[in-house]
């Protein structure tokens, strides 16, 4: 039923921002073609706070990021020219392909004061298109589709579930969807993929007669299963078909290691476009470089 049990490791991404990180695992690097998932916050914003949160300009290949809000807001502006505030219940899906840059600044919580909490994930691209032309859409929460069923809640961000297809336009079979659970509520976990899990962002749920709690990803088998909310629970459910062996450096992913190190190289050498609304700093490339051949070892990941 349940082939692993991940916790998140709490990581400063920068300035004091905490995530919890929870994908890439040591003993679990993908589900379906998730490779990276960070649960943001929840982070308490003063109003003029001096803090600054904001991540910088940087860089990604290989990939789509996903970010979905519970609350606070994000400014996101790319190398495309795309400036999109994202807010709670809505989707930011950029495929960086063959390289993007963007920001993410927290500008409305720097001037009125804000709760951030959300998750980013990363997709990862099918190889054949790994190198396709960046893009970015955004979906406001009335284009997910939603339902209420038995004291659950449900809005699908991307992919097939629950006999409904999301409008973002995704690149392998997947499924991701966002569950509110009441007290003693039961909800099914889709079927028909090879990989799933389940991520517990509040509360805790019943499996197999075992609970387990925020923070928690679940790793689980393909047949079918319900689980219970013991509490009212919050709960991410994703997975999909598997792309094959991924190398993550930073903010890169790809199936080839020289790829990863050309994209090094080129932020490094100033060679891939800054967003132009945001282009007056940017995060450099780490300081710590990567083992040679660009191996899978554990390397600085992510600035989402």
């Amino acid at each position: 039923m349940i082939e692993m049990l991940i916790e998140q490791r709490r990581r400063d991404i920068g300035g004091g921002f905490e995530v919890g990180r929870v994908l890439p695992f040591a003993k679990r690097r993908m589900v379906g073609p998730f490779i990276f998932f960070d649960h943001m916050g929840p982070l308490q914003i003063a109003a003029n706070s001096e803090n600054n949160y904001d991540i910088r300009p940087h860089p990604h290949i290989g990939l789509s990021t996903v970010t979905y809000l519970f609350s606070g807001e994000i400014m996101h502006r790319d190398s495309l020219g795309y400036e999109q505030p994202i807010r709670p219940e809505e989707v930011n899906w950029m495929t960086a392909g063959s390289g993007i840059s963007h920001s993410e600044r927290f500008e409305r919580a720097r001037l009125h004061g804000d709760q951030l909490h959300g998750i980013q994930a990363w997709v990862a691209l099918p190889t054949d298109l790994e190198e396709t032309s960046p893009s970015f859409s955004h979906h406001a929460g009335s284009e997910l589709p939603h339902w209420e069923d038995g004291g659950v809640t449900g809005r699908l961000i991307a992919g097939n579930a629950y006999g409904l297809e999301a409008s973002v336009e995704t690149h392998s079979p997947m499924f991701y969807a966002h569950l509110d659970l009441s007290s003693g509520a039961a909800a099914e976990m889709p079927a028909g993929h090879a990989e799933r899990a389940i991520y517990i962002v509040t509360g805790s749920i019943e499996l197999g007669g075992t609970c387990y709690y925020a923070g928690q990803m679940l790793v689980l088998t393909a047949e079918a299963m319900h689980f219970r909310a013991v509490e009212p629970s919050t709960v991410m459910v994703l997975g999909g078909e598997p792309l094959g062996e991924r190398f993550l450096y930073w903010n890169f992913v790809s199936s080839s290691k020289d790829r990863l190190a050309q994209a090094a190289a080129d932020w490094k050498a100033g060679r891939m476009k800054l967003p132009d609304a945001d282009n007056q700093e940017f995060i450099p490339l780490p300081d710590q470089p990567p083992p040679p051949g660009v191996s899978t070892g554990r390397f600085p990941t992510g600035n989402t």
